[in-house]
């Protein structure tokens, strides 16, 4: 694939030139949408006042079906027509977590082995990650060599919590240090709060409970220490970030203050935020200069949050060409930073 002066596979290109990957969109596979309309327990299937199918809990949307969610034909469409290369696929809410438990591991596969079909059909427009039964972590391990090494998937995407069980839960440190251990990005995708809270009215919780949750999530994780006992994991967050790059210095300021803040770490927690990548979903250029000034240009990657009606690849791009940044960082954050990030995603397009 020959773009503007640049190639996918590849590497970064010269002269400001580049690929476009988006890393944060989302598929149903066949067999797991199946699974999904059969019942989908503790969610609900339902349609809102424009007669579009929508994903509930306790009441309350989250997510809203789209037709793109499963044509990759009309994707083609619109990455053609907005220049995007790549498209890093996963599975949106509620992943693999719902239905019964001993259900998971089937489902998980299901949903890997529908992803993989995807990519395999369209090698150089179409990588996927991994989703995983984390509530298992042993399992989820099994699924996570079989989905890299055998699917050849680029990565993991985890939700935020599990039915209420967060990303600090120590059951989870062996599925971090086997991902570590791979060199296997993972995407921290907001899962919404297990039981109803004050977003749980008029579609509050795509808008506002997700990107708390992913920020709880992920401020619970640096506190219980798990980026100082593995420093090399690598962790996209999408949304970017939530609230985090906004509250980082209000976190160093409770680190300071707070005896219980500093148990387990020995640095504040903007040294580990600084370490993290963070996803374009935002389409605000403050808010991205917000990030900018938080992490660097370095540590932001392309995302869309393609299909979904408040996803929007042409208001991404449009708000990441609209910074004042040279053209090697906004070429950085457009592709060259994920072909870093995500090295599998180079050999598997060759």
């Amino acid at each position: 694939m020959q773009r503007n002066g640049s190639s996918f596979p590849g590497g970064p290109g010269g002269e400001g030139a580049s690929v476009i990957i988006d890393v944060h969109t989302h598929f149903f596979p066949p067999g797991y949408l199946a699974a999904l309309e059969r019942g989908p327990d503790p969610y609900a299937i339902d349609r809102d006042a424009a007669g579009r199918t929508i994903l509930t809990l306790h009441g309350a949307r989250i997510v809203t079906m789209t037709q793109e969610m499963t044509s990759p034909e009309d994707r083609l469409v619109d990455m053609g027509r907005l220049g995007v290369d790549c498209q890093i696929v996963s599975v949106t809410i509620p992943n693999v977590y719902f239905g019964p438990a001993d259900r998971r591991c089937d489902l998980a596969r299901m949903a890997n082995d529908g992803l993989a079909e995807l990519t395999h059909r369209f090698p150089r427009r179409f990588a996927a990650l991994a989703s995983v039964p984390l509530e298992d972590p042993e399992a989820a391990i099994r699924e996570l060599d079989r989905a890299i090494l055998e699917l050849e998937m680029v990565g993991v995407i985890l939700g935020s919590n599990m039915g209420g069980r967060y990303l600090d839960d120590p059951a989870f440190m062996p599925f971090f240090e086997r991902t570590e251990a791979l060199q296997v990005p993972i995407l921290v995708h907001p899962m919404p709060p297990a039981d109803p809270d004050p977003t749980f009215t008029r579609g509050l919780v795509p808008l506002l409970g997700f990107v708390f949750n992913t920020s709880a999530s992920v401020a619970r994780m640096i506190l219980a220490g798990v980026f100082e006992r593995l420093p090399k994991l690598q962790i996209i967050l999408a949304h970017l970030g939530g609230t985090l790059p906004y509250l980082m210095q209000r976190l160093d300021n409770g680190y300071r203050a707070y005896p219980e803040a500093r148990a387990t770490l020995p640095h504040a927690p903007s040294h580990y935020l600084k370490r993290l990548y963070y996803d374009t979903v935002s389409f605000s250029v403050p808010s991205l200069e917000c990030a900018l000034g938080a992490v660097g240009p370095e540590h932001i990657v392309m995302g869309t949050d393609y299909p979904h009606v408040i996803g929007d690849i042409g208001a991404a791009l449009e708000s990441v060409r609209s910074l004042a940044l040279p053209p090697p960082a906004i070429a950085g954050i457009l592709g060259d930073t994920a072909l870093r990030l995500f090295p599998r995603l180079v050999t598997r397009a060759k």
